[in-house]
This record gives C-alpha cells, structure tokens and sequence, in this order.
C-alpha cells in the first residue's frame, strides 16, 4: 500500500529525514517509535502528503505522490488518508457530528449519506449518546473518539496517528488504544502511528525506531 524510498527531507537547513526507506501493506498496523525531535512527526507528514519530499520516491495505492499537483494532492489526501493528532483539533463551535462530517462535506458527499455515516461511526465508538454534544461538553477521551471519527468519514484507505493518546490519561489513552486494535482487527484498518507510549506501540504488528533521520527494526 505504501512504498517510500530513499525520502530525504530538510526544514530550515536542518537535515530531518535521511534516506527513509519503507514498505506498508494493506491493513498493516505499524508503530513508530523514536526520541523527540528524531523525525516521527516529519515522517508522518510525508506519508499523509502533508509535506513535500526534497529527494526520494514515495508510492500510495499504486501512486507516485511526488507528481501530483497541489489540487490532485489535496484530493487525494481528503480520500485516502485520515489523520488523529495529539491535540483533537475539534471546532467548538459545532456538535461532534458536525465535527465528524466535516471532511465529508468538503468532500462533496450529500448531508443525509454524510450524517448516517457519521452516526453509525459515533455508535462503532460507543458515543451515540453524544451526538448533539459540543467538544467542550465532551471528556478529554470522547474528544479524541470523535477526533478518530472524523478521520474515518471518507472511508480512507489510511489512517495516520500522531502521538494520539500523549494528552490523555492512563485509562482515556488505554480506551483509545483498544479502539485503534479494534479498527485494524475488525475492518482491517491500515494504521500508521508516531508515539512514545510502548503499550500503544506494543499493540501494532510491526514497531519501527526513527533516529538520527533512519529508519530501524528495533529488536
């Protein structure tokens, strides 16, 4: 599903990436691990074509990415790919469904199809009763669920996590994690995952280590 080869990647003369090399199948569930500041973010933002590489060659779904135009990228990206950040990034001044059918709607989908998709994700994540719920009337962890939602309302063939479960506590985090297990186990999610949790990491199939810019296979 995924090939990147040989990525370099600077910011501000600051060689970040250094010859990435990566390989992800379909309905992989694969963790990065790595010291703050080796890289994990960057090589997320890569991968989810938020950030363009200097040198290299990455492929999605059978893609070259690094030919796509601006406009084919931002397409692609609202399709293919979902993202959770550490920080749920909600709009406060919508309800967890809108919030949820966000990308669907800057996506073209009719309203009816993108709230009954927004619905039964609410309910796959044990909050239907939180629908009407505004982010600052939600937990910390209803938050992030409704966050992971919203990645999913395209359906995309990816979902990206960045360091997803670092502003929550112990048993929000643990609640978030089986959620991330369940999606890859039970609808065969490809997920991605940058994080300095090792339960988190523990669950993936496979645990990468970045550092100094590289890519390992930790022992």
């Amino acid at each position: 599903m995924i090939t990147a080869k040989n990525i370099f990647y600077s910011y501000e003369n600051l060689n970040v990436l250094k010859g990435i090399n990566l390989e992800i199948e379909k309905g992989e569930f694969v963790s990065i691990v790595g010291a703050s500041g080796a890289g994990k973010t960057t090589l997320l933002n890569i991968l989810g074509t938020l950030d363009k590489i200097d040198d290299g060659s990455l492929y999605i779904n059978q893609k070259n990415i690094s030919t796509f135009n601006e406009k084919e990228i931002s397409k692609f990206r609202n399709q293919e790919i979902g993202f959770v950040f550490q920080f749920h990034n909600l709009l406060n001044e919508f309800t967890a469904l809108e919030n949820i059918c966000m990308p669907a709607y800057l996506n073209g989908t009719n309203k009816q199809i993108a709230e009954k998709k927004g619905l039964e994700l609410l309910d796959l994540l044990d909050l239907s009763n939180r629908s009407k719920h505004k982010p600052n009337e939600l937990s910390g962890g209803e938050q992030q669920r409704v966050a992971v939602a919203r990645a999913l309302i395209n359906t995309p063939s990816i979902l990206l996590a960045d360091e997803p479960s670092g502003n929550l506590d112990s048993n929000n985090a643990n609640e978030l994690h089986q959620l991330f297990l369940k999606l890859n186990k039970e609808k065969s999610q490809t997920i991605i995952v940058s994080t300095h949790n090792n339960d988190l990491a523990k669950l993936a199939d496979r645990t990468l280590k970045i550092r100094d810019g590289k890519l390992f296979n930790p022992k």
